[in-house]
């Protein structure tokens, strides 16, 4: 089965479901059948008491029940849209968190890591912080979080899993590297929690699907599931790339990929 259900409407467009139908028309497009609409949770004020800084604060302002209220539209006009929430992933805030994601009805949720404290990793405007920070701990400090998101069983699966490559920043130790890839799978494969394959890397300065292969592929072995994503940030990047991404996954082993509804998941073909 084909899904995108990294899915972004509100930076080129509205909560409306004539906007909705452009996703589903170019999804149908690409033979996906199952599309999620995931936005970014920071958009919305419920999230004021999870993560905060300057860059956040000044795109917040959105009220959750007009997200809310997409889908129950799209349900009575018969659009078939899975309800989804891209999370920031904030440390020490997992009651919060909790408390947000089990007061709406979501299909799924993604966790993500976007920030090192105050260091949004993945914005050119921060770009220039990789140059200053010694890279193995930055390394450290990331995949810290991406064990503790999936220890704190919260989310469905994690998205583009290792973001910190985006500007081609590698530290020069491998051993290093693929350390930090093994605490990762472990605490993933623990918590029964999947990974997206996302080809929005492609459309990035690093140019490469997340996560890498040798991610991917410890990821197989452990038994840890697949979701294939675009991270669509408009209607054209709907099943971007997606020949590659089940490539990639074929190449890994996988067969099968996830699919989700009401927070529950299911194994299904993977095309």
């Amino acid at each position: 089965m084909r899904t995108d259900y990294h899915v972004h409407m509100h930076e080129t467009g509205d909560f409306s479901t004539e906007y909705l139908k452009e996703y589903l028309a170019k999804a149908q497009e690409k033979g996906i059948e199952e599309l999620g609409i995931s936005e970014h949770a920071y958009f919305f004020n419920e999230t004021k008491n999870i993560i905060s800084n300057p860059w956040i604060d000044n795109r917040r302002g959105l009220d959750f029940k007009d997200y809310q209220a997409l889908f129950d539209k799209a349900e009575d006009e018969g659009l078939s849209v899975k309800m989804g929430i891209e999370m920031d992933y904030t440390p020490g805030k997992e009651a919060e968190m909790k408390a947000f994601i089990e007061s709406h009805p979501f299909d799924y949720v993604i966790g993500s890591v976007h920030w090192i404290g105050d260091w949004g990793i993945d914005l050119a405007t921060f770009r220039e912080e990789y140059e200053k920070r010694d890279i193995k701990e930055a390394y450290r400090q990331y995949f810290d979080q991406v064990v503790t998101l999936a220890e704190s069983n919260l989310f469905d699966f994690v998205g583009h899993i290792d973001l910190i490559k985006i500007f081609s920043y590698w530290p020069d130790d491998k051993d290093f590297l693929y350390e930090q890839y093994d605490r990762a799978v472990k605490a993933l494969a623990e918590s029964g929690t999947c990974i997206e394959i996302s080809t929005a890397g492609l459309r990035k300065p690093v140019g490469e699907i997340y996560p890498d292969p040798v991610l991917l592929k410890k990821c197989y072995e452990a038994g840890v599931g697949i979701v294939l994503c675009s991270d669509a940030h408009k209607p054209d990047h709907v099943g971007y790339e997606y020949d590659k991404s089940i490539e990639l996954a074929r190449w890994a082993g996988y067969e099968e990929v996830r699919i989700f509804s009401q927070r529950t998941s299911k194994s299904v073909p993977l095309d």
